[in-house]
């Protein structure tokens, strides 16, 4: 700021300093704005490489009692090959695919969530987009986990174990 004289006064004025904190409607509601995708559980989770087989694949979600494998090349996230993958693209050609790398037939870059990102965001991913299965990356881009609706569910039974902050 200046004054009349053309120089500046010495008096700084916080711009927050009439700041409200956001208030909520409950702390569940809180914690889906201010807590990380990363306080919700998402290890362990499996993993396997777009070469490995699609019959092997569908082995190891079996062998697992898994129904979502994270695809992962030279430790990046390329794909994930869920149940639904199974259903829809290969159960139908099975003895016909069943050879063929699972890079083809598996969801390429599948919707992730950064770890950073409210936690809220996991279960936008779940309820509004559909995802089931939604990995999880740290900011260098490396695999953390996978978020699931029982995942999610998880986060909110703590909520409501430990009773009001």
């Amino acid at each position: 700021m200046t004054d009349d004289s053309g120089g500046y006064d010495n008096e700084f004025v916080d711009p927050l300093s009439d700041y409200d904190p956001r208030t909520y409607e409950s702390e569940i509601a809180q914690s889906l704005v201010e807590d990380p995708v990363s306080t919700i559980p998402s290890r362990p989770y499996a993993h396997i490489d777009s070469a490995t087989s699609v019959a092997s694949a569908v082995q190891v979600l079996h062998g697992l009692n898994a129904s979502c494998l994270l695809v992962v090349d030279a430790n990046r996230l390329v794909g994930v090959f869920t149940e639904r993958d199974v259903v829809e693209r290969v159960a139908n050609d099975f003895p016909a695919i069943a050879d063929r790398p699972v890079r083809d037939v598996m969801t390429a870059d599948p919707l992730v969530l950064d770890e950073r990102d409210p936690a809220g965001a996991a279960l936008a991913a779940i309820v509004a987009g559909g995802y089931r299965h939604v990995p999880v990356l740290n900011a260098g881009g490396d695999v953390m986990g996978v978020v699931s609706p029982r995942r999610v569910f998880a986060f909110f039974e703590r909520h409501f174990q430990r009773g009001p902050r």
